[in-house]
């Protein structure tokens, strides 16, 4: 939704709540698109759109682990003198 610059400042909290909800919120000023207003979620995501925002997301990061070798090096420990 485009807010004037005066309705973005009459009604700041209804144009916050409606960035969380709904998504970014245009303002205008002189009837020119100006800024943004972004909710903190959308802001980190444009930061680091790599990164994983939850746990979830952070396993799914990780390659397969079909290639990954788990087996167990049978070799013998080293000998030491005590």
């Amino acid at each position: 939704m485009a807010w004037s610059l005066a309705e973005a400042k009459n009604q700041f909290s209804e144009v916050v709540r409606r960035a969380v909800d709904q998504g970014p919120q245009t303002i205008c000023v002189r009837g020119e698109e100006t800024a943004v207003l972004i909710s903190k979620a959308d802001y980190e995501h444009l930061r680091d759109p790599d990164q994983p925002k939850d746990f979830k997301e952070f396993l799914r990061s990780f390659p397969s682990l079909e290639d990954l070798d788990l087996t167990r090096d049978q070799s013998p420990a080293r000998d030491i003198e005590l």
